[in-house]
C-alpha cells in the first residue's frame, strides 16, 4: 500500500509559528514519525507540502498516475476556502482522510 500525505499552506512553518497553538514540532519531524510508522506497518508513504492551492490540486490529481492507494491531507487554511481541492479529491476517487492540528470548529467564527 502507498499513501500520499499532503500538507497545505504554512505547515512548513510548524515549530516556528504560533507554537502555543501548534506545538514545537517541525513538519520534518512529523514526517519522520509518520515514515517510521509506515515502515513498521509495511506500507509506503510519500510527502508533499505546498503553500499554493493549484499545486495541491495537481498533487492530488497526480496521485492517479503514481499508484497511490490513499491520501491523507491537511489542507490547513484552504480547508475553509478551497472548492478546487474538494473537487480534486472527489475526482480522483481515492480513499482520503482530512486531518487538522487543531479543532477548527473551536477556532474563530470565520473558520466555520
Amino acid at each position: 500500500m502507498k499513501i500520499k500525505v499532503i500538507h497545505g499552506p504554512n505547515l512548513n512553518m510548524l515549530g516556528i509559528r504560533e507554537v502555543n497553538l501548534y506545538g514545537p514540532m517541525k513538519l520534518e519531524d512529523i514526517n519522520k514519525n509518520m515514515e517510521a510508522f509506515a515502515k513498521q506497518n509495511g506500507f509506503e508513504i510519500e510527502f508533499y507540502q505546498s503553500n499554493h492551492e493549484g499545486d495541491i490540486v495537481d498533487a492530488i490529481q497526480e496521485s492517479l498516475n503514481e499508484n497511490i492507494d490513499g491520501i491523507i491531507i491537511n489542507p490547513a487554511a484552504l480547508t475553509h476556502y478551497s472548492v478546487a481541492i474538494r473537487d480534486a479529491i472527489k475526482a480522483v476517487n481515492l480513499p482520503t482522510i482530512e486531518i487538522h492540528m487543531t479543532n477548527t470548529a473551536a477556532r474563530g467564527e470565520f473558520r466555520q
